[in-house]
């Protein structure tokens, strides 16, 4: 299976000492063996994360630690477009 993109909105706020970016809407590039490649978290008040080779974390999170094809939840809902992807990975700069 080749890479699927994802979008999927957190309306629950972080939780920790960045809890004030409040809810986020996170973007997932997933791999064939179902981990994530590449992620973008946008927060609503605060700034946009972007993870991937070369920068898998940072001081305020990383690239998910789990194979989401082991998670039980119907990711199918959450498909974009490779191109609605990319367009928000360009836009998140480095």
């Amino acid at each position: 299976m080749p890479s699927r993109f994802l979008r999927r909105r957190w309306d629950e706020s972080r939780g920790d000492e960045f809890d004030g970016w409040g809810p986020s809407v996170w973007y997932v590039e997933v791999g064939e063996d179902g981990w994530p490649v590449r992620q973008i978290e946008a927060y609503d008040n605060g700034p946009v994360l972007r993870y991937g080779p070369g920068h898998e974390e940072d001081r305020y999170g990383g690239l998910g630690q789990v194979s989401l094809d082991e998670v039980d939840e119907d990711w199918s809902r959450y498909l974009i477009a490779r191109d609605a992807f990319e367009r928000v990975w360009d836009s998140a700069g480095e």
